[in-house]
């Protein structure tokens, strides 16, 4: 009960939360997923990431004003992954979007919706953006569809744009309104 007390929670979904980053506990587990072939076949890294600049990026978060990169735990406090919102646009009121889960035993569980659902509610009512952008690698039907299913629309395709796993793959251009995403946050937030 004493650790549940001193936990930090920025954002808490439904199955999941999402906090600050931490290096002390967080820099091992990040370093092993972008060197993970299995977890990176669907993130535009390709090259192996050293200790040092794994270490790096994370001493370098406190000074990227416009963006918002969080943990994301489960319930029992086990860190699976990362998202985070990028190059915030604070006058037009737009920013990226990137989510990945490194941990492989939580795959197609419905995190991603969770966390995904959680993080478009702060962009949205309590960041007042009004549009956010994501792109997903053709090949990776489980990000698409769970964007999807957060009301993202498929705005093009850039073809054979990226080469992975042997061969070039299509870009999908993703992005979602608020006014778009608003009913079905409503249907989100009444579901078991």
């Amino acid at each position: 009960m004493e650790k549940e007390e001193k936990r930090i929670v920025f954002l808490k979904g439904k199955k999941m939360i999402l906090r600050p980053l931490r290096k002390d506990t967080d820099l091992e587990a990040a370093l092993r997923w972008v060197n993970d072939g299995e977890v990176t076949q669907y993130l535009s890294r390709y090259l192996p990431m050293s200790f040092a600049e794994e270490s790096e990026w994370f001493d370098n978060l406190s000074k990227r004003r416009d963006d918002m990169p969080l943990a994301i735990e489960n319930k029992e406090g086990i860190f699976i992954g990362i998202v985070g919102l990028h190059n915030i646009n604070w006058k037009d009121r737009t920013t990226g979007h990137g989510i990945f889960i490194g941990e492989k035993d939580y795959w197609e569980k419905g995190c991603g919706t969770d966390v995904e659902m959680t993080l478009l509610d702060y962009a949205f009512n309590k960041l007042n953006l009004r549009k956010i952008r994501s792109e997903v690698l053709g090949f990776n039907k489980r990000s698409l569809n769970f964007h999807l299913k957060c009301g993202y629309k498929i705005i093009g395709i850039r073809r054979k744009e990226l080469f992975k796993n042997g061969r070039y793959c299509d870009l999908v251009m993703l992005e979602v309104f608020k006014k778009d995403w608003l009913m079905l946050w409503k249907k989100y937030q009444n579901k078991d």
